[in-house]
């Protein structure tokens, strides 16, 4: 049994993982309390998507809820370009009623889910819900920088907790009929969700525009990152996509502190990983992704 996170928890265990994460109108008092149901003892994290499509519109519909089904819809929306924006804390209307054989299954951190076949336990009291930006038709792209988010986010939650990565469910496991998320395996997702808990989470970026997180290089100019430039810096950064597993360094995966091709190649999967191309994947760092690499100062 776990009692549910404070919002100033919450928000801080998303940004210690590293994510980008947007605060959305009065969040940290938006929940269901109205209904009469509790929130909580929670138990696990578990992800959806919106079948909609831009960002804006599908935060509003996840704070506001519809007609037949009132807001949050969620607590927090993840975009393609892996922001998170928070809707709600406390109950939301995500999870419905699913089996009770698999909420003791994720409380017991099983290795394997059960078939959900009946809907016999109220979802909403017991999980975390993140909606995931898309049309859910099989053929909607998923973003890395989304994935990550997804990672990234329920590690947070995770970590936050003490859970294992055995607490991230897809609704289509918990509820009959669902098919959320659908276009990647949750199985796949949960992998994820274990290697980044082995390793120590890494800070998002100071708020304050320009800053870099404490601790963190600042952002050294695009004309630094040319050929022949030596610094740590440079060797810092490799070392940093090295361990987000983009690297072009070869077996011994030992980046030195000088600018060459294996750095641009390098860099280039980062770019891409969050879900730029063309010209914008080019392998020269720009202010936006160099933040989110979060190279070490020292």
């Amino acid at each position: 049994m776990a009692t549910p996170l404070t919002a100033a928890r919450v928000l801080g265990a998303l940004r210690g993982e590293g994510l980008t994460v947007h605060e959305v109108r009065d969040w940290r008092t938006h929940d269901r309390a109205a209904s009469g149901n509790p929130w909580g003892p929670v138990h696990g994290v578990m992800i959806h998507h919106t079948v909609t499509r831009g960002t804006a519109s599908s935060v509003a519909l996840c704070y506001d809820g519809h007609a037949a089904l009132p807001g949050p819809l969620c607590h927090g929306v993840i975009d393609k370009e892996g922001h998170v924006h928070l809707v709600g804390h406390g109950r939301a209307n995500h999870a419905g009623r699913g089996d009770r054989r698999v909420l003791d299954a994720v409380v017991a951190e099983r290795a394997a889910l059960p078939p959900d076949t009946v809907a016999d336990t109220d979802g909403n009291t017991h999980f975390y819900g993140f909606e995931c930006v898309n049309l859910g038709d099989g053929r909607d792209p998923w973003p890395e920088a989304q994935l990550l988010a997804i990672e990234r986010a329920a590690a947070a939650l995770c970590r936050a907790h003490g859970w294992s990565h055995r607490s991230v469910i897809g609704h289509l496991e918990w509820q009959p009929g669902k098919v959320d998320p659908r276009g990647f395996s949750m199985e796949a997702m949960r992998g994820r969700v274990a290697r980044r808990l082995a390793a120590p989470p890494v800070p998002a970026p100071d708020p304050a525009q320009g800053k870099p997180a404490a601790g963190y290089a600042a952002y050294p100019g695009e004309g630094f990152f040319c050929a022949g430039r030596r610094s740590e810096v440079i060797a810092r950064m490799g070392r940093r996509l090295v361990a987000e597993r983009c690297d072009r360094y070869g077996v011994t995966a030992r980046p030195g502190p000088e600018w060459g091709e294996e750095h641009r190649q390098s860099y280039a999967l980062w770019q891409r990983k969050l879900g730029f191309s063309g010209a914008d994947a080019d392998g020269i760092p720009g202010r936006v992704t160099w933040d989110r690499l979060r190279v070490p100062a020292s």
